[in-house]
């Protein structure tokens, strides 16, 4: 893979220092930060009996890279869902730069300019990799009504879109493959295709489900560069990962989900060796005498 065009983080790099606002931060559930740019209160959502997010306060400093992690079925892709417009809350409420998100779709919310992936890649695989990107391009003149009848500001608009997405293919190496179907791609590549469709948005933060979920071990170094330069560049970035490797080595900040709920909440090192993060994914209780 070639390196960001942007002058980011080379592949396979994570920046040592700590962004402002979080390095004193106490490590415990619930903290408040000092620059949030989301927040969310008293988030809950159940299945029948089930409460798979019962989530009292989280924050998320702004540009920073925040992990979500925890144990298979903590509630980590629901509370994904619930805060990005895709699933509905029971209770509570949460807003995104200080407005309130709460009953917006998944459509909504991008526009307001957070923008998510999934765990498994929504690509139009019967669409070309250039027309995925500009379907996802914003506020589209030509697709109005009074706007059809303004060929030349829709024509514009078209020819920025397009140099916007080409320039974010090659950011992403997919340049060769624009013309290429989607559905041709390599698991790997439309991971790399969703992530370059989500800055088509020119989003505030970019919330990744499991970006590295089966990704070729070649790609996943080159996904961790793009990553860490969206930060970089001022971004904030939210992320569901498993591989414990990768979060403590790319995080800023990590929140623990057991249960549906926030157990711990802290930078790498605090996360590390906190016994309720220990707990809940082994399932042991562990003395603290």
């Amino acid at each position: 893979m070639s390196n960001d065009t942007n002058g980011g983080a080379q592949p396979g790099t994570v920046s040592s220092a700590t962004p402002n606002g979080i390095a004193g931060l106490a490590p415990q559930p619930g903290v408040d930060k000092p620059d949030p740019i989301l927040r969310a209160s008293g988030v809950r959502r159940s299945f029948g009996g089930l409460t798979a997010v019962n989530v009292q306060n989280l924050e998320v400093q702004r540009g920073t890279i925040t992990s979500l992690i925890g144990p298979n079925g903590a509630g980590k892709s629901t509370l994904f869902n619930l805060l990005t417009g895709f699933d509905r809350v029971d209770a509570g409420r949460w807003e995104f730069r200080g407005k309130k998100l709460n009953g917006m779709g998944g459509h909504r919310v991008a526009r307001q300019g957070m923008v998510r992936t999934f765990q498994l890649t929504k690509a139009l695989t019967r669409m070309t990799v250039l027309d995925n990107m500009l379907l996802a391009a914003q506020g589209q003149s030509g697709e109005r009504f009074l706007g059809s009848f303004l060929p030349f500001a829709w024509q514009r608009q078209e020819r920025e879109n397009r140099e916007r997405a080409m320039e974010l293919l090659r950011r992403f190496n997919l340049e060769a493959m624009h013309g290429e179907i989607a559905g041709s791609l390599s698991g790997g590549q439309r991971k790399l295709l969703e992530m370059a469709r989500a800055l088509m948005v020119e989003p505030s933060m970019v919330m990744l489900d499991e970006p590295m979920a089966g990704v070729n071990p070649a790609l996943v170094q080159s996904l961790l560069g793009h990553i860490t330069s969206l930060r970089d560049e001022g971004m904030t970035v939210l992320f569901v990962e498993h591989d414990m490797d990768v979060i403590m080595g790319i995080s800023d900040w990590i929140v623990v989900l057991a249960q549906g709920e926030v157990i711990a909440e802290g930078r790498p090192e605090d996360v590390r060796s906190n016994s309720a993060v220990i707990d809940a994914y082994l399932g042991a209780h562990h003395d603290e005498g």
